[in-house]
């Protein structure tokens, strides 16, 4: 029997139904292992009920699930459910160059509408598979790559629509002006960008760091275009919840789609900045982790869900320092570290000792169920 490798990205296909339809389908083809390549699909998979089909973890891009799943596949595909067929062609073409597998890989994008070989010979299957989806077979495309030099690094987005936001590793770094942009880094820092209205707060925020353009997670856009089944807590935050052997919280600074990595286990996790609360809070709500949310009411809007634990506390401050008061916390009472040992009921004291300390406080929000 055919041994079937299968890379499903993004919440997109799952929250359509096509995910789960595309297993049941190539089931009837070979035995199949299905893995998440991304983050925010996780969510997807759970609301979905899928989590027994597809394995969420541990993290890994779409490119890296591929490499894993060399060795044990004979055939590998790539599942995903682009904005528009030139995003889709350009999207699972950069994962195959990324990916250098040396197995037959084909993708199925079911925003395109196409099937495509972007691998090795497929002895035909591909056209099979097109021809009973109905979907089109495209011609195998030229990979293409991140523009490498000496010291700079030029990475292109293609499909863009104008007025998307654009972020880097989660970080918005501006909005697009036209259909076409391109981020340039000199020695890991960007130095140039093309076609995006910069913001600069969120260029400050990778200044730290240095950034590298071939691996980075680059986005147009939101990070869950689809609306899934409504989110499901239930069991899952139930046995997390009550699995707990000691109490620990987690700090979450700008870096959401970490929450998994960064929480899971955790009886709270602090997060920072508008956007990472309400990714950061909408990613732990499934695994029953509350979080503290400091921000400052100025969300980009990354996504549009707002799912968070009841129980969660949400400290508003005044515009612009939420990151100011993330940085107190992180140093004052993490001292520096991303993860410490302590009651729930405890941080949440010392923050609000800081926050009223800080004389910007606006008000504080507790979340409870509807």
């Amino acid at each position: 029997m055919q041994r079937i490798g299968l890379v499903v990205h993004g919440p997109e296909i799952i929250d359509s139904g096509c995910a789960r339809s595309l297993i049941n389908y190539l089931k009837g083809l070979g035995s199949v292992f299905a893995v998440l390549g991304g983050t925010m699909g996780r969510v997807a998979v759970i609301d979905a009920g899928l989590e027994d089909a597809i394995t969420i973890t541990p993290r890994r891009s779409p490119s890296e699930s591929i490499r894993d799943l060399q060795d044990s596949s004979d055939v590998i595909f790539l599942l995903n459910q682009a904005k528009s067929r030139v995003s889709g062609l350009v999207f699972c073409t950069m994962v195959a160059a990324a990916a250098g597998t040396e197995k037959p890989l084909i993708a199925i994008d079911c925003g395109g509408r196409f099937v495509i070989v972007l691998s090795k010979d497929d002895g035909g299957l591909a056209e099979r598979i097109a021809c009973d989806l109905g979907l089109d077979l495209l011609p195998t495309p030229l990979l293409p790559g991140a523009s490498l030099g000496e010291k700079n690094t030029i990475r292109a987005i293609s499909a863009v629509i104008p007025g998307e936001l654009v972020s880097i590793n989660g970080i918005v770094i501006g909005r697009a002006t036209e259909s076409h942009v391109e981020i340039k880094t000199e020695c890991g820092r960007i130095v140039g960008l093309k076609g995006i209205k910069p913001k600069e707060h969120g260029l400050e925020k990778l200044s730290s760091a240095k950034i590298d353009l071939g691996k980075a997670i680059i986005r147009s856009g939101s990070i869950r275009r689809s609306d899934g089944p409504k989110a499901r807590f239930g069991e899952i935050a139930i046995k997390k919840a009550n699995s707990r052997q000691e109490e620990w919280v987690a700090i979450i600074d700008h870096c959401a789609e970490d929450s998994f990595e960064a929480a899971l286990g955790a009886s709270l996790a602090v997060t920072v900045g508008d956007d990472t609360t309400i990714i950061a809070g909408d990613i732990l709500a499934r695994v029953g982790i509350p979080v503290i949310g400091i921000v400052d009411g100025d969300p980009d809007r990354l996504t549009s869900c707002t799912s968070m634990l009841p129980g969660s506390i949400i400290f508003r401050v005044m515009p612009g320092y939420d990151d100011l008061l993330g940085r107190r916390i992180k140093a004052e009472i993490f001292l520096g570290k991303r993860q410490i040992g302590i009651r729930a009921d405890e941080m949440t004291k010392r923050i609000k000792t800081l926050a009223l300390a800080s004389g910007k406080l606006v008000e504080i929000e507790n979340v409870s169920s509807e």
